[in-house]
């Protein structure tokens, strides 16, 4: 395995740059290549206070660490490594691109101070089974002004309502999850305006009805979906379509409430229960008792008069 050191980077230094001396080169150096080297490990590299763009990908190295003097630092690329923890970022606050995917991150934190990163790439994380990659709320929000490109391809991701605050997102790249709740996502999408590209393929959602038309209803300004361009003359028949169903539901709920309510019907009016056989009779049907046409009928007992 190899360690990052300054005396690595002098040896290494182009052919044309070899007339400078070490400390003139170390500090002038700008971009730092140093992809596929079997790198494990960053040493002191303090003296490159130039530093503004550096390729550390496919190497070992399991931890960011040493890079606390790069304020200049705008790209980071350290991609398909064994890194498991995003700390140790806070100082680079020039930083607009960074790119960690393929490594061994289950929660993304530490992020707060990074307030001009405008590009986040975590895709394909090498993570436990049954565990998917969260993304602290702390570090959501402290990006949300900032953040336009978010890849988290392929991270059993269920869920995105925690990235509701990522107000700035311009393209959105979450292929082969676990996302399956359209209403969900439809909520979210509401909430990012200035989404151009999303990519949701390989979800269970895409085969749920409607799921492209609902996306494209919710999300005005999107241009392409799922690798896909959204004609102009598809989403307005889609908003027209959205509108006028709405507004059919609207209508529908104002009869209902503008409907005369029908008065209580009056104790003449309500039925009667017969006490003995239980049977209900009209109002019509019920004759009250006259003690004075019992007896003209003849129909009482001596027995019953005494």
């Amino acid at each position: 395995m190899v360690r990052l050191t300054l005396d690595l980077i002098a040896k290494s230094r182009h052919k044309s740059k070899r007339r400078l001396s070490v400390p003139d080169y170390l500090r002038t150096l700008t971009h730092l290549h140093f992809s596929s080297r079997n790198i494990d490990d960053i040493g002191d590299l303090s003296a490159c206070r130039s530093l503004t763009v550096l390729y550390l990908y496919d190497n070992h190295i399991t931890r960011i660490y040493n890079l606390g003097f790069a304020s200049k630092l705008t790209h980071l690329c350290m991609q398909n490594n064994e890194i498991t923890h995003t700390n140790n970022l806070s100082t680079l606050h020039k930083l607009s691109k960074l790119y960690l995917g393929g490594n061994r991150i289950a929660v993304v934190e530490g992020l707060e101070k990074l307030r001009e990163l405008k590009e986040l790439h975590l895709e394909n994380q090498k993570l436990a089974p049954g565990e998917k990659l969260l993304l602290d709320p702390r570090t959501l929000l402290s990006l949300g002004d900032s953040l336009s490109v978010l890849n988290i391809n392929n991270n059993n991701i269920d869920g995105i309502a925690d990235l509701t605050p990522l107000k700035e997102l311009e393209q959105f790249s979450a292929v082969d999850n676990k996302l399956h709740n359209l209403e969900e996502l439809e909520d979210v999408f509401r909430h990012w305006p200035r989404l151009l590209q999303m990519d949701l393929s390989g979800n269970p959602v895409c085969k749920k009805t409607k799921y492209r038309d609902r996306l494209i209803t919710a999300c005005r300004s999107l241009v392409v979906l799922d690798r896909r361009e959204i004609k102009e003359l598809t989403r307005q028949f889609l908003v027209n379509w959205k509108a006028s169903k709405e507004a059919k539901k609207q209508r529908k709920i104002n009869q209902m409430a503008s409907r005369p309510s029908i008065p209580p019907l009056t104790d003449d009016l309500n039925p009667c229960q017969d006490s003995c056989s239980g049977q209900i009779r009209g109002p019509t049907s019920v004759q009250r008792w006259n003690p004075l046409q019992v007896l003209r009928s003849g129909t009482v007992s001596h027995m019953d008069l005494s």
